[in-house]
């Protein structure tokens, strides 16, 4: 089996375009919600996250943030240790969507992220987003809460650890 190697770029505000164009499609807007103005610019310079492109034989088809969950009072997984990552992403290309890329996609951020010095990734889906949930699930991830309500919304706190 080849495994599929991903490229992650750093996204920029040349990427807005591209970015508010995924943001507007419908299956984005059903979990992210409708997109505000400023959203993606507030994403790209947050010190706390690291945004970036993620392409397939140069080809730009996701969306990858990562953060530092510490950097907010009371965030969800703060109890994760220091140095964790708490990760989000999406597919903008509907035509990418139902192929195994997310889970595949998330696994080699989650890898990149652990390389790094990262002990643990938290990830936070919505409840019903079943398809995301199973991603995750593929990825490594395990379910560590029932539905929680954060400030970003409601979610199913998910958790994947560094293996020593």
């Amino acid at each position: 089996m080849i495994k599929v190697r991903y490229n992650f770029r750093p996204a920029t505000s040349a990427d807005l375009p591209l970015l508010r164009e995924w943001r507007s499609r419908a299956h984005m807007i059903q979990w992210w919600g409708p997109p505000e103005e400023d959203d993606m610019e507030e994403a790209l310079s947050d010190p706390h996250t690291s945004a970036w492109i993620v392409e397939l034989d140069g080809r730009p088809f996701a969306y990858a943030q990562d953060y530092d969950p510490h950097a907010w009072p009371d965030h969800h997984f703060a109890h994760l240790p220091p140095g964790s990552r708490g990760i989000d992403q999406s597919i903008g290309e509907p035509d990418m969507l139902g192929q195994g890329h997310g889970s595949a996609f998330v696994r080699q951020h989650v890898e990149r992220l652990f390389a790094a010095g990262a002990p643990a990734i938290g990830t936070d889906p919505h409840p019903d987003n079943a398809r995301a949930i199973r991603a995750y699930e593929k990825a490594g991830f395990t379910i560590a809460s029932d539905p929680v309500e954060t400030s970003w919304g409601r979610a199913i706190l998910m958790e994947c650890r560094k293996r020593v």
